[in-house]
């Protein structure tokens, strides 16, 4: 099984390196054949390069069983042409690869919850999954600019869903309720929009037809966030557009109280590509002190979600919160009683439990 390693920039190379001690322990406890590709995309692949995707490495994740991304881009590449930002590697990566389904995990372990903006008790114990449409929706449906219209200043945005995008997306959420809880809710403005109430309809056909063993049920975007804070708890597998997807998302990291520890994964039809939420940190880039465990539950989701290997990946979930248990901590989460440790010694620390 071949993993394209992409470790970009900043943090990238060092959360990348501890994420892949992990996955190698992982894999010899479960007698997994992995190889690890290293391939350069972002700032790095501009510098050497000139462009933020070579193709040599776009060729390389679509021949790959999964791909893993550190992160890209810093001020280094602020000025140069728009069109070769590395963000842009990102951007076209993702087109490349055919990644439609966006996959937000948020747990908020007892190690944790303090952290959480909510109270303690009610953010302990949070574990759901956000399943978010990439590819459709307002962000991509037909878009004018403010122009004078019968004398009034005057913009639009459609959003644009088809039978086909909803299928597919909402089959991607079925499958990995089967995977947790077995329990969708379908999050959409159906009391007022044309395309909620078709995706609404077509949501629930599909849990008749092909999923009768899941629970489904359906809540308005408005109450779906005003619930998020007030029983977190409640939700297992959130399914929405791209837009609701987008702000939920985020509303649902900030409950987990840190973006260090909070992995993705972006999926299509074929290689799906995982990586941490956060940024790539340029500021503290080389001093080892980058939280690493967003990166190595990506590494987890991918054993998961692309290479089907639920054993390794619960493995690595374990043995993180094995060391969380045990009171080891990178800088952003130290405090009074716990142990400080670098990257590669929290990578280090995650392999160990994994062997044990």
């Amino acid at each position: 099984m071949k993993i394209v390693v992409l470790a970009g920039d900043g943090i990238g190379p060092e959360i990348t390196d501890a994420a892949l001690e992990v996955m190698q322990a992982a894999a010899e406890k479960f007698n997994l054949k992995l190889e690890f590709d290293h391939k350069l995309m972002g700032g790095c692949a501009i510098d050497k390069f000139g462009v933020p995707l070579p193709e040599e490495t776009l060729a390389a994740a679509k021949a790959s069983d999964g791909v893993l991304l550190g992160a890209v881009g810093g001020p280094k590449w602020d000025k140069v042409d728009p069109g070769i930002r590395p963000e842009k590697g990102l951007l076209a990566i993702r087109k490349g690869l055919g990644l439609y389904c966006n996959l937000r995990p948020m747990v908020v372990s007892k190690y944790c919850a303090h952290l959480s903006p909510l109270k303690a008790e009610r953010a302990e114990g949070a574990d759901l999954l956000i399943v978010r449409e990439l590819t459709g929706g307002i962000y991509f449906g037909e878009h004018k600019e403010a122009a004078m219209v019968n004398g009034v200043e005057t913009a639009s945005d459609i959003e644009l869903y088809t039978r086909p995008e909803i299928e597919r997306i909402a089959r991607k959420a079925f499958e990995a309720a089967k995977l947790r809880r077995g329990k969708v809710t379908s999050v959409d403005k159906a009391n007022v929009l044309g395309s909620s109430r078709m995706w609404r309809k077509i949501v629930t056909q599909m849990q008749q037809k092909d999923y009768p063993e899941i629970e489904l049920n359906h809540m308005y975007v408005d109450n779906c966030a005003m619930q998020l804070v007030q029983n977190p708890k409640q939700f297992d597998v959130i399914l929405t557009n791209n837009i609701f997807g987008d702000i939920l998302s985020d509303e649902a990291s900030t409950i987990a109280g840190s973006i260090g520890l909070l992995p993705s994964a972006s999926l299509g039809d074929g290689t799906g590509m995982y990586e941490p939420i956060h940024g790539s940190a340029p500021d503290i880039a080389g001093l080892g002190i980058a939280n690493p465990l967003g990166t190595i539950l990506s590494a987890a989701m991918l054993l998961r979600y692309s290479l089907k290997e639920e054993a390794a990946a619960q493995a690595i979930e374990k043995a993180v919160d094995q060391v969380m248990s045990e009171g080891y901590r990178t800088p952003d989460l130290a405090g009074e009683g716990l142990t400080k440790v670098s990257t590669a010694e929290m990578g280090h620390l995650v392999a160990q439990a994994i062997r044990k």
